[in-house]
């Protein structure tokens, strides 16, 4: 709560926590350029003994994942061994929990009544996977209304869909600092900063280039030229999604 209350000091606008779940979901809106935008965040990665917001206790807004394993069908799955000998790692399936999910979906599409724009903001991942939990959520999201989706989490910049036109970034990696627990530094670490040109007919345009960090743990633009393995790995995986990234100066196009 302290550091909410440093945000209205100073006049940044905020989502996702709050002193009790109301005000935790409360969404973020923002006038720029003629357009109302509204934020509304989630997320999926945290610890469920004290972090989530409650009816009359401070904490963040939520939506539960849920994970199953499956011992893998070897006839529907032909590059799964078959379970004939030991050591055949189960399946692993995500789900978002329905209640949840569906509070959210409601919320944004109060949203959209109130703003030009709708941006889903969504915490969650897993290394550099996809999950399918956060796939759901991203859809759900823009059959809601949201217009951009954007994933933070993991310390990888992850595959862009785009969804009935609008984008998904699923990971937008390493944007703000390069430290991780107790105080470690992580040179290595990328982020995107994506950028939407969006008007009251929704987003004209999607687009995003890399960022790193200096030895000050200043957040810097990278030239494209630099990070040719980063952009091809993210090349290939988009296109999974039926996404095609475009190289265009500095920046990258995202386009179907």
């Amino acid at each position: 709560l302290g550091s909410l209350e440093r945000l209205d000091r100073i006049g940044i606008r905020h989502t996702g926590s709050g002193a009790d779940l109301a005000e935790a979901c409360a969404p973020a809106i923002a006038e720029c350029g003629g357009l109302r935008v509204g934020f509304l965040q989630r997320s999926s990665v945290y610890w469920p003994t004290n972090h989530e917001a409650t009816a009359h206790g401070s904490g963040i807004a939520v939506i539960r994942g849920h994970t199953a394993y499956q011992v893998p069908a070897h006839k529907t799955r032909p590059e799964v061994p078959p379970m004939n000998r030991p050591g055949v790692p189960p399946i692993i399936v995500t789900w978002a929990d329905r209640e949840y999910l569906s509070a959210f979906a409601n919320d944004i599409a109060a949203l959209r009544r109130e703003a030009d724009i709708v941006v889903a903001s969504c915490h969650w991942g897993l290394g550099e996977d996809v999950l399918d939990y956060m796939t759901e959520i991203a859809h759900t999201a823009v059959e809601a209304g949201a217009d951009i989706v954007i994933g933070h989490g993991p310390h990888y910049s992850l595959p862009v869909e785009l969804y009935r036109g609008k984008p998904i970034f699923y990971g937008l990696g390493s944007f703000s600092f390069h430290t991780g627990h107790g105080g470690r530094r992580h040179g290595d670490w990328i982020g995107m900063l994506a950028g939407c040109e969006v008007t009251r007919d929704g987003v004209a345009a999607a687009r995003f280039r890399f960022v790193r960090h200096n030895a000050q743990n200043e957040t810097v633009l990278c030239p494209l030229a630099d990070e040719g393995a980063t952009l091809d790995r993210l090349i290939e995986r988009s296109a999974r999604y039926g996404t095609h990234l475009m190289p265009d100066g500095g920046w990258v196009r995202v386009l179907r």
